[in-house]
């Protein structure tokens, strides 16, 4: 009977799993006009090499980094390498909501991708992601390497030569809901 108590104890922490995020459905409805903001978007992306990963800290103190991410899929997701042992590590662990903002200068023009950010510790995804070169930051790929997987629930958009250059009095950029 004394050892019933701990039992049931142990049982119900085991029991208890930590709360996995429901991806959201991707859209495939868009507008012409919203159409043109994602393409538009893509290639600002495309002409902008580096991006900021923004994430949150404990303290709610939003944290900024320069990262060199793949670019897009089909679906927007987009991944980024890291060490396992960095401080966004621990704050995506904490907190999956992040934003990439890319800034292309020469184009006046930027994206923000607001959504979640998922570590990814897949032996056969880390080897296919692996690029040339990183040889240098991740000695021992198996444990100083680790995916970001970022799936954008929205994106916003100000390209100034493709006429995309956002609300005039508020400056509110073009803004697209990818998923729901």
């Amino acid at each position: 009977m004394k050892y019933i108590y701990p039992l049931i104890l142990l049982l119900i922490l085991c029991s208890c799993t930590t709360k996995k995020e429901i991806p959201k459905k991707i859209r495939h409805d868009f507008s012409n006009e919203e159409q043109a903001i994602i393409t538009t978007a893509k290639k600002v992306i495309e002409d902008t090499y580096f991006t900021t990963l923004i994430t949150i800290d404990a303290k709610g103190q939003p944290r900024a980094r320069v990262m060199e991410p793949f670019a897009p899929d089909d679906n927007f997701i987009i991944w980024m390498a890291t060490n396992p042992k960095s401080r966004k590590v621990t704050q995506l662990k904490n907190n999956a909501t992040a934003t990439l903002h890319y800034y292309d200068k020469a184009n006046f023009s930027y994206v923000s991708l607001m959504g979640k950010a998922f570590l990814i510790d897949d032996e056969a995804l880390k080897a296919n992601k692996f690029k040339r070169g990183w040889e240098q930051f991740y000695n021992n790929q198996k444990e100083d390497y680790l995916l970001i997987q970022f799936i954008p629930e929205s994106l916003e958009l100000i390209s100034i030569p493709n006429n995309f250059t956002g609300d005039s009095i508020t400056w509110k950029p073009h803004r697209v809901l990818l998923r729901y």
